[in-house]
């Protein structure tokens, strides 16, 4: 029944006062032993042998009837479903309340229950390209199964970082806890684009800044990767499908060793050096692991 609570066993002994029992003792013998009252013991033999084994387990009690039922809960997600009210972007737990006339802890009970997260975002991208299967699997073998002693690289860009620079230290707050400090005032040196690839076999980062992100800027990139590789050797490049990865041929025709793979579309996921550049932001890589050039 609605907001009835499992009952704990009355007593830890059901199952040795069960075993006694069989072996022919008395109530009162049992009870003895046991340490609990003849009336326990007697129970829990009448209701072994009205129901067998599911009788030793205790019934739930109905407990406190809620407050707000099954009509309280669709009330609250068919308003969610409703615009908020004018002005506003969105619900939040005080106007939800006032619009139904409930308490705040009410309408929070629901959400929690329903797993409802307000503040928490995720996004999604779907791609309708009719040849994602091929593309994503050529991809994907390239990750898990590259060709002998070839060098498969994960390339892509990073537009427009802010190049700001701004005092920085620790500093303690009213609480006697030390936090990172940031000054409110900084001085802006304009915004860069950084070129990196991804050398998938090893996990190194070759990166490389510009002030333009133009197909020329791509090409110079390139060129200095594959200078670094024996003239022999095969190169795979992984993409996305931004325009100045496309219409190079004349530059790929000059490199007859180097091959471009593009991802589908709008699944530049696919592409393993995204993952750096999303880290990058709150985990800037040692100087080790990316060689960083500039322009």
């Amino acid at each position: 029944m609605p907001g009835a609570v499992p009952r704990k066993p009355a007593w830890s002994s059901v199952p040795r006062s069960f075993w006694l029992a069989l072996r022919g003792k008395r109530n009162d013998e049992v009870s003895r032993e046991l340490g609990v009252r003849p009336n326990t013991v007697r129970l829990w033999r009448q209701r072994f042998a009205a129901r067998g084994i599911a009788g030793l387990h205790d019934q739930p009690r109905p407990g406190k009837k809620p407050k707000y039922g099954e009509e309280l809960r669709m009330r609250i997600l068919r308003q969610l479903e409703l615009p908020a009210p004018a002005g506003l972007a969105g619900w939040d737990g005080g106007m939800l309340a006032s619009a139904l006339g409930i308490s705040d802890a009410a309408v929070w009970r629901v959400l929690r229950k329903e797993g409802i997260q307000w503040r928490r975002h995720r996004s999604w991208c779907v791609s309708t390209d009719p040849q994602f299967a091929a593309k994503a699997a050529d991809i994907i073998g390239l990750y898990l199964d590259p060709p002998d002693n070839a060098l498969v690289l994960s390339v892509d860009e990073k537009p427009s970082i802010q190049a700001l620079e701004r005092a920085t230290g620790y500093v303690q707050t009213s609480s006697g806890k030390i936090v990172q400090g940031l000054k409110s005032t900084y001085k802006r040196h304009g915004t860069v684009n950084l070129f990196a690839a991804l050398e998938v076999a090893t996990g190194f980062i070759r990166g490389k800044t510009t002030q333009t992100k133009k197909r020329v800027d791509f090409q110079a990139f390139m060129s200095e990767i594959v200078e670094d590789q024996p003239a022999d050797r095969q190169i795979h490049v992984i993409l996305d499908n931004y325009c100045t990865h496309k219409k190079n041929e004349t530059w790929l025709a000059a490199h007859p060793n180097v091959t471009f793979h593009f991802t589908p579309t709008s699944a530049s996921w696919l592409n393993q050096v995204e993952i750096w550049f999303g880290i990058l932001p709150e985990r800037p890589c040692p100087a080790r692991a990316f060689a960083l050039s500039s322009t």
